[in-house]
């Protein structure tokens, strides 16, 4: 194998992954985002490596619930109705896949990028110093009780169908293991073997560090277009310059959109804006990160702080915060967690890029040889980074992989 030059667009958990897996396999990375390692949705996410999210949200019976849930002020779900034009006919494809049969593909899709997260964050923080923020954990749902538990009955049988398997805890066996609910909360689900980033933002920061003091580098500029020269990469047209290349990984999240676009990829993704509040030196601490099913997001125990992350809000690029989510995150917080108290709350909102089917783009752009895909991972994007930065990498450097990568592939859209 002959040592490449590569560019990576995108310094998030799947750039860095990328860019570590290359560099490891003996090829020169240039790490390229406008703003620095982990300043995006990296930074805020909910710090769970959540291996059994294998269910999308356009999961069968969304069609029928969805225009209930955005009536209602306690729903997770929030779409900026001025959007709502630009936001169509993404929305329609979306919809369109709300069925057993796209739910069942999706869930495979996942789950091969997805099984083996613990281990694959292992391997990729090894010896890098960003190992002190990696913990084995449990990843808990918690229900209100058995009967809410049985609402969700498909997305349990299909992950079940998926190789899963799972505790349950109910009554007193959830009290004991996890006394902060103090009776508002009656049954739960325990995966074991999962795992908890502990502070997001210094981990993917940290892994970068290692690769720059491996001989890596890392420019910080806005990727403007991908320049070609008769059928080959030439290099990265950023706003300080072209940066020369032999190959380019798109990692950029939903920014990764525009930049395939002029490589001629149609990609229906949208933002699905994420938010999360993060409660500063709390009074009670969270044995496990754990997933608080009613309003969907995810409770994490990190570094003096617990952070709350979800919701689902359709609002593009450009749009403003909203309030209402923030404000829904801590009624459904306090009202989980009675007597609940911190010295102060701070809040954030991303942007996870959703493509319409729920899949990540993964793999060597067909249309243009030498532009690979790493994008699109929507809720699962720290979860899955490693495993797709090693993909990206066995890609790179002629080394056989053993994930169907057809599933992943970006001209999937494209007819």
């Amino acid at each position: 194998m002959s040592s490449k030059t590569i560019a990576i667009i995108g310094a998030g958990i799947v750039g860095v992954s990328s860019a570590i897996w290359l560099q490891r396999a003996g090829h020169k990375v240039i790490l390229i985002d406008r703003e620095g390692p982990a300043a995006g949705t990296s930074y805020g996410n909910g710090g769970v490596l959540a291996s059994c999210g294998v269910v999308p949200v356009n999961a069968p019976g969304l069609l029928k619930s969805a225009p209930g849930m955005l009536m209602r002020p306690d729903s997770p779900l929030f779409v900026r109705w001025s959007y709502l034009p630009k936001l169509l006919p993404w929305l329609i494809g979306y919809m369109r896949r709300a069925n057993k049969k796209d739910t069942r593909n999706t869930a495979k899709a996942l789950t091969a990028i997805l099984y083996d997260s613990l281990e694959q964050h292992q391997a990729l923080a090894k010896g890098t110093g960003a190992e002190q923020w990696l913990k084995p954990s449990d990843y808990v749902f918690i229900y209100k009780d058995r009967a809410a538990f049985e609402k969700d009955a498909y997305g349990w049988s299909l992950r079940r169908e998926m190789g899963y398997e799972w505790d349950e805890l109910e009554g007193d066996a959830l009290s004991k293991y996890e006394p902060i609910f103090q009776g508002t909360r009656n049954f739960g689900v325990r995966f074991a073997n999962h795992g908890t980033i502990t502070d997001p933002g210094k981990y993917v920061t940290k892994l970068a560090e290692n690769m720059q003091n491996q001989g890596g580098e890392l420019i910080i500029a806005q990727a403007l277009d991908i320049e070609t020269q008769n059928g080959s990469v030439n290099g990265v047209r950023t706003s300080s310059g072209l940066i020369k290349c032999d190959a380019v990984v798109l990692a950029a999240g939903v920014w990764s959109k525009s930049l395939a676009e002029k490589l001629g990829v149609k990609v229906p993704m949208e933002s699905e804006r994420g938010y999360h509040i993060e409660l500063i030196n709390p009074s009670v601490m969270p044995k496990s990160p754990m997933m608080l099913a009613s309003g969907k997001f995810v409770i994490t125990p990190m570094e003096g702080r617990i952070r709350c992350a979800g919701i689902v809000e359709f609002g593009g690029l450009e749009t403003p915060e909203s309030r209402a989510p923030f404000n829904l995150l801590k009624k459904q917080i306090h009202e989980a967690i009675p007597g609940l108290t911190y010295d102060s709350i701070e809040e954030w909102m991303g942007h996870r890029p959703a493509p319409s089917d729920s899949i990540p783009f993964i793999g060597e752009i067909k249309t243009a040889p030498g532009i690979y895909s790493a994008f699109g991972h929507h809720h699962i994007g720290l979860t899955g980074g490693p495993k797709t930065g090693r993909i990206i990498a066995d890609l790179i450097s002629g080394r056989k992989n053993n994930v169907d990568l057809a599933m992943y592939d970006v001209s999937r859209f494209t007819h």
